[in-house]
């Protein structure tokens, strides 16, 4: 089953933000952590449910960082300048990227362009969200045990959607929190994104299927619960699959990548025109997209070239 709405998913643990965007807060004994961190438009939003959900800010220590996608690490800077011992983790390629200044400054393009396609600029302008070189934290990697208290969090690394992707996975609750490495879950139907190198997000995926899931929680529209959540990484490499056959079929129907593109831009907004992604980010996701796989089709032919950066920070 899927679940959009805000508020307590299970016992010590609760999706905030909106439907679009999520973050959750997971509760332990020593501490509380904030996994993934959302579009910065949400600040408000996450404010409020803090208070109605009765969450006590003051234990949340940590929050992970996901992979450094703009609309995954919103609300960091506000978080950690709101509570400076906020403890911040992300990959280590993670925070070699954000120690770019360009992509920095993609950062803070892609959340004010977003936030305007949501109608959001005056909940993004009433707080400083904005990235600059004032936040710090600490690496985690495959392996990694974070230890809340009670319950703990194992990190994998599961390349692919970016260079810099890591799931977390709750074993005492086998809740599996996978960020855009798995399945988007939009309305009824899962969408594929493995930006930065689609073979390695296969593989990424191939990896999480072995794990026990009774609850999936998206980074985008909410959670999933029950049987839907047991099989969803089995559904999502069978729409890997598939998107990966549409991707080459486009390719040679076209002769392009930038034909490619348009294709499947049109195709992707005519069923799906309140996503919350804006065509043109879109298109740089889609882009690198299709160089890779075209150019996995036909090695013969060489790497394609490269510059499609625009739809991620890592690209």
């Amino acid at each position: 089953m899927r679940v959009r709405t805000t508020g307590r998913v299970a016992e010590r643990l609760w999706f905030l933000g909106r439907e679009e965007s999520g973050v959750y807060v997971l509760e332990g004994d020593s501490c509380s952590i904030m996994i993934s961190a959302g579009m910065s438009y949400l600040i408000p939003d996450i404010l409020r449910q803090l208070r109605e959900c009765g969450i006590d800010e003051r234990r949340i220590r940590k929050l992970l960082i996901l992979h450094a996608h703009f609309d995954h690490l919103g609300i960091v800077p506000f978080f950690k300048r709101r509570l400076p011992e906020l403890e911040v983790l992300g990959s280590a390629r993670a925070w070699e990227i954000l120690a770019s200044r360009r992509n920095i400054d993609t950062i803070n393009a892609f959340s004010a362009m977003v936030a305007a396609r949501m109608g959001m600029e005056d909940a993004l302008a009433a707080y400083d969200s904005v990235w600059r070189d004032d936040v710090r934290g600490r690496t985690v990697g495959e392996g990694d045990v974070l230890d809340l208290g009670g319950t703990r969090l194992q990190i994998l690394e599961t390349p692919g959607h970016s260079s810099c992707s890591i799931a977390a996975y709750e074993p005492e609750g086998k809740t599996l929190f996978p960020s855009d490495a798995a399945g988007i879950p939009y309305g009824d139907t899962l969408i594929t994104s493995g930006n930065s190198n689609f073979t390695r997000y296969q593989r990424s995926l191939e990896k999480m299927s072995r794990l026990p899931v009774s609850r999936l929680c998206a980074d985008h529209y909410g959670y999933v619960t029950g049987d839907e959540a047991a099989g969803f990484i089995d559904a999502s490499i069978e729409t890997a699959r598939s998107m990966r056959s549409f991707m080459e079929d486009a390719y040679r129907r076209n002769g392009s990548v930038e034909g490619a593109v348009e294709e499947m831009i049109r195709i992707f907004y005519d069923a799906r025109s309140d996503y919350f992604l804006a065509e043109e980010i879109l298109r740089g996701v889609y882009t690198q997209m299709v160089r890779h796989v075209s150019a996995a089709a036909n090695p013969a032919a060489g790497a394609l070239p490269a510059g499609a950066a625009r739809g991620s920070a890592d690209g």
